[in-house]
């Protein structure tokens, strides 16, 4: 299981500087199939994107490009919404209650400390919860349209381990901006692209801040985070990337990249060496997990965790228990999920983990992946450099896989979708 809510926490956390005022005048500036975008809502998502960049020093690009780059942002967002909506994809009020939890340790505050900050600002607690809550979702879908697709073999593993680049412990602080192309563009289309991206370029090259032609010009998610990727180990990098990295400085910039998702500008931000031993406090880990979903209701699924727990202490094995009821890939080792250190799992999850005494079973824990009952047989602490580098080449495959198949998923959402765009009219 991946670690979950990176960007979200970000992103929760930058709203904080949110206190643009709301203007009493409305009107629909999109229609999404049968969804409208207006614009208080546009208004609102502007002001969220001009405290974001502010706060990492990014200057807002001019209004009108400002309002262009959040509202196809938003019809994107919609799309993948009512996707949700109509799959019965859903985020769980302590889902949401534990994301929030989290935003404000950040701030190092309480949550009585987080409502006093945000009613400073002049933002309204549930409007806060309203967008922890899409981001959440959004994750979520990810994962389940996505991530639960994508598989990796252990023969793809031991590829990439063959590969000479994983002996190279370089990392990369990235930023990134992303001209997407329509997976059936044509020549035009793709020439426009082209243009516009070299256009980014010329910009950069000019002395133009980097933060600010993402904010101005990328269609990826993270634009309004001055394009701002973080951190990517050398082994996760096509081995023609990592050679041209290697021979930049920090604050250098790439050309003009052609993907099969568009047309990509990186910056190294940053690089450093990674460690070459790790020694680690390792869980040895089994789980049983029930899923919700449109035919599994949050309830269905916690009574239905609840009552194998009841067997589990009635004298059933847990194993057995898994083998007969969990519902993913470790079933059929018994929910054996093997050695697992700190970071390795979710939040909620590794809490857990860390806090069970050997051999016993935990009460229900919720997941964004569904309901578990956790057991931790063993626990040790273990040279984990060789485990490391083949859960990391597993990692980082899947990774890849999924952010690859993502944005393909993205674009044939926003495609197959019905938009009345009326910005241009107004």
């Amino acid at each position: 299981m991946n670690k979950l809510l990176p960007a979200l926490l970000m992103s929760a956390a930058l709203t904080l500087a949110h206190a643009a005022p709301v203007q009493p005048v409305d009107r629909i500036v999109a229609v999404v199939n049968k969804s409208v975008i207006t614009e208080l809502d546009l208004r609102a998502r502007v002001a969220e994107a001009e405290a974001s960049l502010r706060e990492q020093h990014v200057t807002p690009p001019p209004a009108d490009v400002l309002r262009r780059q959040v509202l196809d942002q938003m019809i994107t967002e919609t799309t993948e919404l009512q996707f949700a909506d109509s799959n019965h994809v859903t985020v769980s009020d302590s889902d949401v209650d534990q994301a929030i939890q989290r935003v404000a340790q950040q701030n190092k505050w309480d949550l009585n400390g987080l409502r006093q900050n945000l009613a400073k600002q002049g933002i309204a607690f549930d409007t806060f919860r309203a967008d922890v809550r899409r981001e959440l979702l959004l994750s979520k879908l990810k994962e389940s349209v996505i991530g639960s697709r994508v598989t990796v073999t252990d023969a793809e593993v031991d590829q990439a381990l063959k590969n000479p680049q994983f002996a190279n412990n370089t990392e990369f602080n990235l930023a990134n901006i992303l001209i997407d192309v329509p997976e059936r563009a044509d020549s035009t289309v793709v020439e426009a692209r082209a243009q516009r991206a070299h256009q980014a370029l010329a910009e950069l090259k000019a002395g133009k801040p980097f933060g600010n032609v993402a904010a101005a010009y990328s269609s990826a998610p993270n634009a309004m985070r001055g394009g701002e990727v973080g951190w990517r180990p050398a082994a996760s990098l096509p081995p023609e990337f990592t050679a041209m990295l290697e021979a930049m400085k920090p604050g250098d910039v790439t050309d003009v990249i052609r993907t099969q998702q568009g047309f990509y500008i990186f910056r190294l931000v940053d690089k450093r060496s990674g460690q070459t031993q790790q020694m680690a406090e390792q869980f040895h880990t089994f789980h049983i997990l029930i899923r919700t979903n449109e035919a599994v209701s949050e309830n269905d699924a916690r009574t239905k965790i609840l009552q194998i727990r009841d067997r589990i202490l009635r004298g059933a094995s847990f194993e057995e228990m898994a083998k007969l009821y969990s519902e993913d890939g470790s079933n059929l080792k018994g929910g054996d999920l093997g050695w697992l250190a700190r970071g390795d799992t979710v939040p909620e999850f590794e809490q857990a983990m860390l806090s069970l005494p050997l051999n016993t079973v935990s009460e229900p824990v919720r997941s964004p992946f569904g309901w578990h009952l956790i057991k931790v047989a063993a626990k040790r602490t273990q040279d984990v450099t060789a485990e490391r580098g083949r859960s990391l080449a597993r990692q980082q495959i899947h990774t890849l896989k999924v952010d690859e198949a993502y944005i393909d998923w993205v674009h044939q959402q926003r495609d197959a979708a019905f938009v009345d765009d009326r910005l241009s009219e107004q």
